[in-house]
């Protein structure tokens, strides 16, 4: 949770600085947004003990199934190719190994050691890596140390960039929008490129002529 944090902390500190506006996120339309947190809500929860692997498994598809649907919905909004890309990235590897894979030395690099022992025994969601697992660099082996203590996949940073990626975009939109309306809005004086002196225009006479 706190990687995800710092994405979209780092998300809005960046939409700002190419002169976005958090308040412009909310003339963004998300389709089906409560799909996602539903979602994400079933892959971090703790299981009961009592549940077997197959109904981790069971579980983690079916938080995938609903992200994809999430995906597909809004795929014409800013990143959220990127962002489809990174789900079916993890779910090619949950699929093929019924689960999502853990190296012991991302574990033991990311200082989470306690893990270790309840995955040898056999995770509900996530198993120890084996040699008998399939693509597993695409598994969760990447792992980020102090003060996060955490393991992701590659599929999760393609999302964390998919998710960037339409932050920003969206707090840009309204801004640009504005400055639309702005250069059209009547009486408006025309712009000139940088560097050039606006034109200037001509005065018309307020009398009549001869």
């Amino acid at each position: 949770m706190l990687l995800i944090a710092a994405v979209l902390v780092g998300s809005v500190a960046l939409g700002y600085a190419v002169g976005g506006r958090l308040l412009n996120l909310a003339q963004v339309r998300v389709r089906l947004w409560w799909l996602a947190v539903v979602a994400l809500a079933l892959q971090v929860a703790p299981l009961p003990k009592s549940w077997s692997a197959d109904a981790g498994f069971a579980v983690l598809e079916a938080s995938f199934l609903l992200l994809i649907v999430f995906g597909l919905a809004n795929i014409r909004l800013a990143g959220f190719a990127l962002i489809l890309i990174g789900v079916l990235m993890n779910v090619l590897v949950v699929s093929l190994n019924r689960g999502m894979p853990v190296t012991r030395h991302a574990l033991v690099a990311s200082h989470q050691e306690d893990s270790l022992r309840e995955l040898e025994r056999g995770g509900t969601k996530h198993h120890l890596a084996g040699p008998g697992d399939r693509l597993l660099p695409l598994a969760d082996v990447i792992a980020i140390g102090r003060p996060v203590n955490q393991i992701v996949s590659a599929g999760d940073l393609v999302t964390y960039a998919g998710v960037a990626w339409f932050l920003v975009g969206a707090m840009r939109r309204g801004s640009r929008a504005a400055r639309a309306r702005g250069a059209h809005r009547p009486g408006s004086r025309p712009t000139a490129p940088l560097g050039q002196a606006p034109p200037r225009t001509r005065a018309r006479p307020s009398g009549t002529g001869p």
